[in-house]
């Protein structure tokens, strides 16, 4: 709650001061996909029946986690499913099946366990939506996508399951190979170290580590860097926790939080990094605590900063419940959120 009072007196730092009657504030940017592409199947939520046939048509099952009023969720089916190459690629080599994070129609596991939607999403440990699970012929996961891609990366992402490369390497390999070395320089910030023994940076110290793992040339990390990270009650929050950048192609060496020397390049590789930007956050012993491997707007990423400065990840393990309750005490406070917007805050009306 004291970062939650911090963040927005920043935000009032930068405005004219709200009247004394403070207005309950409105949820902004919510966007809800009136249907799924009619290819999506019909499913009577028996993964193993699903699996099955599937299987016996030659194709992967592609388990779609979404929720009502996610921004993430309408740009994946109206701009990447839409997309004619995208579609037929999916159609040729997924069985699509889509499952409400918060519903509660009856399923039945891979395994022949029974759960509602959301038991099973909770189980899974679903914190972003859009999540793609892609599970192979044996009903293991083959790759996971948690939050949403933009479309070429999507494709690859699509062609690494389609190829079964599962088999033969990490998710990371199959990225790394696929980018050409660049030489563009990454877009740094003010507030990231300079400090490669992030073994060492984590000995006595109370502040968590946030790892920037990034590319050249990467069009997410330039709006990570250019909206995300201008806004100001956004931008304090990341000064409250060590941050250094990684190039994911990069070939210095660093000694990890756990005390491994390897190059950078190889620890993205240990924690089969595959999306850029990602940020992974470490606590004071060296332990990952959560991560951002998708693409996110203002509210969400500002939100995962406050889910690990303010520990709510040891109270509450479902980072949707913890946003959700975030967004409805700024709101409280007389702020409109905006969970598609690159400005945090909005005075209420």
């Amino acid at each position: 709650m004291r970062l939650l009072v911090l963040i927005v007196s920043i935000f009032l730092n930068f405005s004219v001061a709200a009247e004394s009657k403070v207005v309950h504030g409105e949820f902004l940017g919510a966007k809800f996909v009136e249907e799924l592409p009619g290819w999506f199947k019909a499913s009577f939520l028996d993964l193993s029946e699903d699996l099955e046939e599937a299987s016996d048509e030659g194709r992967h099952m592609m388990v779609y986690f979404h929720q009502d009023g996610c921004p993430y969720c309408a740009k994946l089916v109206e701009e990447n499913f839409a997309d004619p190459e995208i579609e037929a690629y999916v159609r040729q080599h997924f069985e699509a099946i889509e499952i409400n994070m918060w519903g509660d129609r009856a399923l039945v596991s891979v395994a022949g366990k029974t759960f509602s939607e959301k038991t099973f999403a909770a189980a899974l440990k679903v914190q972003y939506t859009p999540t793609l699970v892609f599970l192979d012929e044996q009903g293991k996961t083959a790759l996971r996508l948690n939050g949403y891609y933009p479309p070429q990366k999507l494709r690859l992402a699509l062609k690494y399951v389609a190829q079964r490369e599962e088999k033969k390497q990490r998710f990371n390999d199959f990225v790394v190979a696929s980018l050409k070395p660049r030489g563009g320089a990454l877009i740094s910030e003010d507030f990231f170290i300079d400090e490669s023994d992030l073994r060492k940076n984590r000995v006595n110290s109370e502040r968590y580590l946030a790892v920037y793992f990034e590319s050249a040339d990467c069009e997410e990390c330039t709006l990570l860097h250019e909206k995300v990270l201008t806004d100001g009650p956004t931008r304090k929050l990341a000064t409250e926790l060590d941050s250094v950048q990684f190039d994911l192609l990069g070939d210095a060496v660093i000694t990890t939080p756990q005390g491994e020397r390897m190059s950078q390049r190889e620890f993205a590789n240990r924690l089969n990094i595959g999306y850029t930007p990602s940020v992974v956050f470490f606590d004071s012993k060296g332990n990952e605590v959560h991560r951002v491997e998708g693409f996110l707007k203002t509210f969400h990423f500002q939100s995962s900063l406050a889910y690990v400065l303010e520990q709510g990840y040891l109270s509450e393990p479902s980072f949707q419940r913890y946003i959700a309750a975030r967004g409805e005490k700024l709101r409280e406070m007389g702020f409109d959120t905006d969970i598609w917007g690159y400005q945090s805050f909005h005075p209420g009306n």
